[in-house]
């Protein structure tokens, strides 16, 4: 028996039993550790089915950007009361409605497994490959074949950050903590200080190998993402006032750059994002160089969770009639 046969196997089970114990957990950290834990594993998973591009993203933001929201999340949680269960006709609900897909998704890998295997559009995507202006398959499908999902994709990111911040403002004003989130102690210190550069440039050639190899502009806008997340924790860099401006631009970036790149294409006797074959790759590496920075601008501040400090917005109007005229006590 093929050696990887049964590693593949044991991999499987181990997704299945984290996916398991990430549920049952009753305890909030642990749970965040093992989403974290399985995040990696689902990584080596795509990797073994082939899709490194897919590993890449699911290792950067799957398990890295969204494991340390979750941690984020939890450490505002910190003293607040457990939730209490759902109902037991609801949890029988969501039950069977999980049964349900997962029975629908066995039935479709068996059919698949049974059936020859079709050759879906991988044929058409290397028919145009070299009319895409890039190498690798899966940056021309993104950004060129399907152009409108993706952006789409950097659209739900702008959404996310601006109901973020609009739900901040509609809170009662906090004043922001000084200094560190975390005391990182001397030794994540020093490795924060290794480790910044070199991620910097890790995300900058993620960015560029994308167009010939795996890799690209979530991929390099995560590895950035990071940088920002370590430097928050850091204590070297906290959001203030005066980066707002700077902020809503780069959320912005990716999106205006995509749709500017579809009207001045648009605007002349080609389609949108059908772009000609001499400019292709200059329009593609420059969409994935904006997206890029919005992706980490945008999970960097998902992150920190809130507007940078100083920005006072109260979510009610003061009431300055004294509470005897309204008949309550003093």
């Amino acid at each position: 028996m093929d050696p990887m046969v049964i590693f593949d196997a044991g991999l499987a089970l181990a997704l299945v039993a984290l996916s398991w114990a990430v549920l049952a957990s009753a305890d909030r950290f642990a749970s965040v550790v093992l989403f974290i834990v399985l995040g990696l594993m689902v990584a080596l998973a795509w990797v073994r089915l082939g899709a490194p591009d897919v590993a890449l993203a699911e290792a950067a933001i799957g398990a890295g950007v969204t494991g340390a929201l979750l941690l984020a999340t939890l450490r505002h949680l910190r003293g607040q009361p457990e939730a209490p269960p759902s109902p037991a006709p609801v949890r029988w609900a969501v039950g069977g409605m999980v049964a349900a897909v997962t029975a629908a998704l066995a039935a479709v890998v068996v059919a698949l497994v049974a059936a020859p295997r079709p050759e879906g559009l991988a044929g058409a995507v290397a028919d145009n490959l070299a009319m895409s202006g890039v190498e690798h398959p899966v940056t021309a499908v993104l950004l060129n074949f399907r152009a409108h999902d993706t952006l789409m994709e950097v659209v739900v990111l702008l959404v996310a950050v601006v109901v973020v911040w609009a739900i901040d403002r509609g809170l009662a004003p906090a004043h922001a903590p000084q200094g560190p989130l975390v005391d990182l102690g001397p030794v994540q210190d020093g490795f924060a200080r290794l480790a910044l550069p070199a991620a910097v440039l890790l995300g900058a050639y993620l960015l560029w190998a994308g167009a010939h190899a795996p890799g690209g502009a979530f991929q390099g806008g995560a590895v950035l993402a990071a940088v920002g997340i370590l430097a928050i924790l850091a204590g070297r860099w906290r959001p203030e006032p005066r980066h707002r401006a700077w902020a809503r631009a780069a959320f912005g970036l990716g999106a205006t750059v995509f749709v500017l790149v579809a009207l001045g294409v648009g605007l002349g006797p080609r389609v949108a994002y059908e772009y000609p074959l001499t400019l292709a790759k200059p329009l593609i590496l420059t969409i994935e160089a904006a997206v890029t920075l919005s992706i980490a601008a945008t999970l960097a501040a998902l992150f920190f969770g809130r507007e940078p400090a100083g920005l006072t917005v109260p979510n009610t109007v003061p009431n300055t009639v004294p509470s005897t005229a309204r008949g309550g006590r003093p």
